[in-house]
């Protein structure tokens, strides 16, 4: 009986000893997953970004009509005769 509780005692000690040296590993392994899945999804996200001001560059550079829009709107630029008028909000009168 002896011999029995000597080699469960054992083989308890080397699980522990095994679980000991691979466990902080394996939640090494696990966080390295997790941010690698973070990062795909990033790279996901960027790519679409990319995609999107790639096809509004193109568009910028290719109508005359969206750059004359984009020269309006950002830049406050008007035609030959035009007159620009500038609208103030008011402020909140509390």
């Amino acid at each position: 009986m002896f011999a029995t509780l000597k080699k469960t005692f054992w083989s308890f000690g080397v699980a522990a000893f095994i679980l000991v040296l691979f466990i902080p590993g394996f939640a090494k392994l696990q966080g390295l997953r997790d941010k690698n899945v973070d990062l795909e999804d990033k790279i996901r996200r960027l790519n679409i970004e990319n995609a999107l001001l790639q096809q509004e560059l193109r568009r910028i550079e290719n109508d005359p009509v969206y750059q004359e829009r984009i020269a309006r709107e950002k830049m406050g630029v008007v035609r030959k005769g035009e007159i620009p008028i500038k609208i103030i909000p008011e402020k909140n009168k509390r």
